[in-house]
C-alpha cells in the first residue's frame, strides 16, 4: 500500500486501523517496527593545487584514484565531489620523470553535510595539507557567499579589503588580516560589483588589485591567494573556485610578456616595431619600437606589453624601408609570456608567436628544443649523459622544419644531472650539433633553438635561451 507523505499522521493511523479490521484474515500484518529509510550521508570534497613549484599531481582515496582529480596542475581547483561520510586517507602523488611519487598523505574524517576544501600548500621543500571546512547551505539568489584563504607560501601577512569598485581602502578596517594558511569564515554580501585589494598590514601599500569584479547572485566562492607565476609585479593572484572548478584572477595591472629571438641567418640586425591602433580612430596607429638593432641570434628579455591585437613589422636596423616581415598580426593576452621567433630566410621571413607556458618545478629541469633551421631536414635528437649515441635511441625522431609553425619538442622533464644534447639527420648517427656537457638543475627552464649556420653552407647551430644563456 503506497501512502503519500503529504497525508497527515492521523489519516495514516485511520487507514492502518481500517486494514486490520477487514473481513479477510489472510491480509499480511502491518510491521509497525520497520525503521524509516535513512538518506545516505555525504560530504563534499574539493582539492586545490596551490604549491607553486610542485609538478602536476594525482589524488587518491587510499589506493583508489579519484577520477576527477588526476593530472591536477598548479592553480587548479577540482569541482565539488560527493564522498560517503567516513574516514579516508587522501594521498597526493607527484608526476616526476622517474614516475609517480607520493608527496602528501593526510587522514581525514568526513562528516555528513560538510564541505572540505583540501589544499596542497607550501613549496615542495615544505609541502603540507591544509583542510578548510565550510557550509553546504544554499545561497540566496541575490547574495554572494565567499571564503578567503591565504595559500601563497612566499607572501607575508596581508590585509584583505573587499570594497565597492571606487571606494577607498580603510587601513584600519580590512575584511581580514591573514598569515599563510589562515582563512576567513564564509562571508555573505549582496550580489554586485566589487574590488578585492590586498595590502601590507595596516598600510595603503597595495600588492594585489583585482579591479572591478562582478559577483553574481547565488555564487558560493572559495577565493585563495596563491603565488603568482604569470607575468606582472604582483606577488599573488587569486584562484577563485566555485562548485565546478576554478579560474585565476590576475592583478588588474598585469601585462603580457614578449621577447624576440632573431633566427634568420642571412638577415641584418633588425628593429621590431609594433603598430598600436588608436582607440578613437581604427585607421590611425602609433609605432612602438620593441627591439632596436637586434643581431642574428639575439635573444631579448621579456618586454611588458599590454594585451591586445598588434601588427608587427621587422625592419632592417640600418634602413627601416627594408621590411622582411611586414604587418604580421599577433594577439597577446595579459599574464602570458610569448616568444616572437623570426626564422626562415630573409627572402621568405616568418614570425612565429610561441606561448612560453613553462612553470619551473622543484622535481625536474624543463627542457624545450626548437627546429628553426630551414636549411636542415628532419632530425633526431638524443639526450645522453656522455654524448655517446651509437647504442641508444633518440628521444625525438624525425623532427622537421615547418613553415606553418616552428617545430618543437614541448617542455620535457629531466632529472637534475649532466647531459649532452646531440642532433643528427633523421635515421643517422652523424652529428650535426653536439652541445657538450650541460648541467641541468631542477626548478629551471632551458630552451635551445636550432638555426642555420652563420654562412651559407654551414651546418646548423643553437641559440641558447632561458637557463642555457651565459
Amino acid at each position: 500500500m503506497k501512502i503519500s507523505k503529504t497525508i497527515p499522521s492521523i489519516a495514516i493511523g485511520a487507514l492502518l486501523l481500517s486494514g486490520c479490521g477487514g473481513d479477510s484474515l489472510d491480509d499480511p500484518p502491518v510491521n509497525l517496527d520497520t525503521p524509516p529509510r535513512v538518506p545516505p550521508a555525504f560530504a563534499e570534497v574539493r582539492v586545490l593545487h596551490t604549491s607553486p613549484d610542485a609538478p602536476i599531481v594525482d589524488v587518491f582515496a587510499g589506493t583508489t584514484p579519484i577520477a576527477a582529480m588526476q593530472d591536477v596542475d598548479y592553480q587548479v581547483a577540482s569541482g565539488l565531489l560527493n564522498l560517503d561520510a567516513g574516514d579516508y586517507t587522501l594521498r597526493v602523488e607527484a608526476e616526476t620523470p622517474a614516475g609517480n611519487a607520493e608527496v602528501l598523505s593526510a587522514a581525514v574524517s568526513l562528516a555528513n553535510d560538510t564541505r572540505y576544501n583540501v589544499f596542497a600548500v607550501g613549496t615542495v621543500a615544505n609541502l603540507e595539507t591544509l583542510v578548510v571546512t565550510s557550509s553546504k547551505d544554499d545561497v540566496a539568489a541575490d547574495t554572494v557567499r565567499a571564503q578567503v584563504v591565504h595559500a601563497a607560501p612566499n607572501a607575508p601577512e596581508v590585509d584583505v579589503h573587499v570594497t565597492a569598485p571606487d571606494a577607498d581602502i580603510v587601513p584600519t578596517a580590512p575584511l581580514a588580516t591573514l598569515e599563510f594558511k589562515d582563512s576567513t569564515g564564509q562571508v555573505e554580501v549582496p550580489a554586485g560589483d566589487y574590488r578585492i585589494r590586498i595590502t601590507l598590514p595596516g598600510t595603503m601599500t597595495v600588492v594585489y588589485d583585482s579591479g572591478t569584479v562582478a559577483l553574481a547572485g547565488g555564487s558560493d566562492l572559495l577565493i585563495s591567494a596563491t603565488q603568482n607565476v604569470a607575468t606582472g609585479a604582483s606577488p599573488v593572484s587569486l584562484l577563485v573556485a566555485n562548485g565546478t572548478g576554478g579560474a585565476v584572477l590576475l592583478d588588474a595591472n598585469t601585462q603580457a610578456g614578449l621577447r624576440v629571438i632573431h633566427g634568420i641567418a642571412d638577415a641584418p640586425a633588425v628593429d621590431v616595431i609594433a603598430q598600436i591602433p588608436d582607440p578613437a580612430d581604427a585607421t590611425m596607429t602609433t609605432d612602438l619600437t620593441l627591439v632596436d638593432d637586434a643581431a642574428f641570434k639575439a635573444v631579448t628579455g621579456y618586454l611588458d606589453v599590454d594585451g591586445g591585437d598588434y601588427v608587427i613589422d621587422v625592419a632592417a636596423g640600418t634602413d627601416r624601408t627594408v621590411v622582411p616581415i611586414d604587418d604580421a598580426a599577433i594577439t597577446l593576452m595579459d599574464g602570458v609570456r610569448y616568444t616572437a621567433l623570426a626564422n626562415n630566410t630573409l627572402a621568405m621571413a616568418d614570425l612565429d608567436l610561441i606561448v612560453d607556458d613553462g612553470r619551473p618545478i622543484a622535481t625536474a629541469a624543463l627542457v624545450r628544443i626548437f627546429h628553426a633551421s630551414q636549411a636542415t631536414g628532419g632530425v633526431d635528437i638524443y639526450v645522453t649523459g656522455d654524448g655517446e649515441i651509437m647504442d641508444v635511441d633518440p628521444v625525438f625522431t624525425n623532427v622537421e622544419y615547418s613553415t606553418d609553425m616552428v617545430s618543437e619538442t614541448g617542455y620535457v622533464q629531466l632529472p637534475a644531472d649532466d647531459y649532452v644534447v646531440t642532433v643528427t639527420p633523421t635515421g643517422t648517427k652523424t652529428e650535426a650539433i653536439e652541445t657538450g656537457v650541460l648541467t641541468l638543475e631542477a626548478n629551471m627552464i632551458y630552451t635551445a633553438i636550432a638555426v642555420d649556420g652563420d654562412m651559407e653552407g654551414d651546418g646548423p647551430q643553437l641559440i641558447l635561451a632561458d637557463g642555457l644563456m651565459p
